[in-house]
């Protein structure tokens, strides 16, 4: 792609995503929502201000990644979406691992595991997904796109495995909550894009297998209106 057309397309993609971060930027109203959403009934100010924290870690990547990814991907549509989404979140759980320096919960004394905070049956619909896309590409010699299917696997695996290991910060049932959200939101993302990676081609099977990836998607990141019993 020429240089011209490389800074053309990175202006208007960061410009799209300054406006995502202005129109999306996080607020209460968004904290007690994003909450709420996943299993956390009237949340307290406190656990308001992680979410709202939480949000912001994510969002504040948005117009950096849009601006950058597109002229290395050569990729102006969803991948572009997807990819940014994966990388905001790697990077807002990376950030986590941080020690915080605000008040620490203790960690509980049962070592946190990925099932405990996601359901084994959303773990197999990943690890289905992911083999699946990547036997299928190196069954049909297609290199780079099994490449891309693996890279992308190891980046929702991460993410979720992130999730699992961040200091405890807050209250129990919203710490748990946010865990929750990142990695069953990482691993829909993660079924989603494999799917969609792996069966490019047009025809009828492709096209089953796609809707199949999609359903699986939605069923993964649907909020839950209970935490797991952990909580």
């Amino acid at each position: 792609m020429p240089w011209d057309n490389v800074l053309g397309v990175a202006l208007v993609m960061g410009l799209f995503g300054l406006a995502i971060l202005i129109v999306l930027w996080p607020g209460e109203k968004h904290g007690k929502r994003l909450l709420e959403r996943w299993g956390v009934p009237g949340p307290g100010p406190g656990e308001v201000a992680m979410a709202v924290r939480y949000l912001k870690r994510r969002r504040l990547w948005y117009p950096w990644l849009f601006l950058a990814i597109p002229p290395l991907l050569g990729d102006e549509g969803a991948g572009t979406i997807v990819v940014t989404l994966l990388l905001g979140g790697l990077i807002a759980e990376l950030l986590a691992q941080r020690p915080n320096r605000g008040p620490r919960r203790e960690a509980v004394l049962v070592p946190r595991t990925l099932p405990g905070i996601v359901p084994v049956w959303v773990l197999v619909l990943g690890g289905l997904a992911a083999a699946g896309s990547m036997v299928h590409l190196g069954v049909t010699a297609q290199w780079k796109q099994l490449a891309v299917a693996a890279g992308t696997a190891v980046v929702c695996a991460a993410i979720a495995l992130l999730a699992v290991r961040r200091p405890a910060v807050g209250d129990p049932r919203a710490d748990l909550a946010l865990r929750t959200r990142s990695a069953r939101v990482a691993i829909g993302l993660g079924i989603g894009a494999c799917t969609a990676i792996g069966w490019p081609a047009g025809d009828f099977v492709s096209f089953l297998v796609v809707v199949a990836g999609l359903a699986a998607f939605l069923a993964v990141t649907a909020p839950v209106k209970r935490l797991p019993a952990a909580a």
